[in-house]
């Protein structure tokens, strides 16, 4: 089976391992061998907006995309690609959807689009429906809301106000992902320096850090989610930013917080991700059992078992399931507190209850986890028994799997104590 191939920037758990707080900035990250396309002729600045030429592969951009977005302009509205799909094709990475961004209203698109739907409560958007189950999410240019808040740095509730292309791009979260491309011009639109941004490989928020981090806490798991997936670098603003802001993640809604830790473990660079997040500071607040673990041994366990997940996703193309990544997870962390009980079920159901409580782990995952690190030694040992009639034992055997190749011990399987037959008691008499 194929591996997957190294890159001058792997994750540092793979190898150089450092003490915890080294830096990750932007200034102490190598180039990687993959840069931006270039554009082909010097950039023209009017009215604020840069706009760069740069002829992107057609082949590289979805032809249903291409064609909402020429269906939209030939109707005299404005249209262009947006978001990750621009960022992700300028840096040559395959991307996952592409967006459309308009200054038509979701029923202008609805009208357009017989093939369309309207969702959504807090803000409608229209989603344009294709064969095979796509969707070409289609959003109407909005703008950050005029609020009276009490101060700058006040979380924001609502976002829902129509708006323009270049007040669309200035709410947006990150520079590069404030890119539009438009399909009739060859162009890519920057109202906010994202082209210098991506050129030099560096995440940086669009304006200050540390008031979009407070508007929205949960945008500090975006930059490193980012800083993971594309190999970037942050700028030293956003890194000392988050140092500074993480203590607000206890503000940000806990499934919300669960979701962007489970993209973490998707998207193929979980040991970059989990390493990022631990440098600064982040597990201490939503996973301290885990940064605890880590500060507290030499081993590496954790960053091979991660590595071996990142592996398997690049392997299959798709990640594993939601319960064997938690496990693989809180796998290290589980068994040491499980050491030398003989109750593992209670003692993986005590070490797990305060981490389902804080990010509101469905329970579905959270007793999954449980189980399967109870189990896990006997089927290491090669007795399942009746664990291979149940639900977990595809995933528990999947988790036993990653472990064998990162090489990570178990422990010895202790079976429970043997239980003496009660004899009958005698009724006297003799046969």
């Amino acid at each position: 089976m194929s591996r997957r191939p190294k890159t001058d920037s792997e994750p540092v758990p793979s190898g150089l391992r450092k003490e915890r707080g080294t830096s990750s900035r932007q200034d102490d990250q190598p180039e990687s061998s993959r840069a931006p396309r270039s554009e082909s002729e010097t950039p023209a600045s009017v009215d604020g907006v840069t706009r760069y030429k740069i002829d992107l592969d057609d082949g590289r951009i979805d032809s249903d995309a291409a064609k909402v977005v020429r269906r939209l302009t030939r109707h005299g509205y404005e249209a262009y690609l947006v978001g990750g799909c621009v960022r992700d094709l300028l840096l040559d990475h395959e991307p996952k959807d592409f967006d459309v961004c308009t200054d038509a209203r979701p029923e202008d698109v609805r009208a357009l689009f017989r093939n369309s739907r309207i969702i959504g409560r807090r803000f409608r958007l229209a989603h344009v429906l294709f064969g095979g189950g796509k969707v070409i999410e289609t959003a109407t240019f909005r703008r950050n809301p005029d609020e009276n808040r009490d101060g700058d740095d006040m979380p924001i509730r609502s976002d829902n106000v129509f708006g323009d292309a270049d007040e669309d791009a200035l709410r947006r979260d990150f520079t590069i992902n404030a890119l539009f491309y438009d399909l009739e011009t060859n162009e890519v639109l920057d109202w906010v320096g994202g082209m210098p941004d991506l050129k030099a490989r560096r995440m940086h928020t669009i304006g200050i850090p540390q008031v979009r981090f407070h508007e929205d806490p949960v945008r500090m798991l975006r930059a490193i989610k980012f800083c993971a997936r594309l190999d970037v670098g942050m700028s030293p603003e956003v890194y000392n930013a988050i140092v500074q802001c993480r203590d607000t993640l206890e503000m940000a809604a806990k499934p919300r917080l669960f979701e962007e830790l489970l993209r973490f473990l998707r998207g193929g660079a979980a040991a970059r991700s989990f390493y990022l997040a631990w440098e600064l500071g982040i597990l201490d607040v939503l996973l301290p059992e885990l940064a605890m673990y880590l500060s507290d041994t030499e081993d590496d366990a954790v960053w091979r078992l991660l590595d071996e997940v990142d592996q398997l996703t690049y392997e299959r193309g798709q990640a594993l399931s939601d319960i064997t990544l938690w496990t693989v997870l809180l796998l290290a962390p589980t068994l040491e507190a499980c050491d030398g009980c003989r109750d593992r079920v209670s003692a993986g159901y005590e070490f797990m209850e305060p981490i389902a409580a804080r990010l509101r782990v469905p329970r579905r995952i959270s007793d999954g986890v449980r189980r399967i690190v109870a189990v896990l030694p006997r089927l290491n040992s090669g007795r399942p028994g009746r664990v291979a009639k149940t639900p977990i034992y595809e995933c528990a055997n999947e988790v036993l799997e990653i472990t064998r190749a990162a090489k990570v011990s178990l422990g010895e399987h202790r079976p429970p104590p043997s239980r003496r037959r009660r004899r009958k008691p005698s009724d006297g008499t003799e046969s």
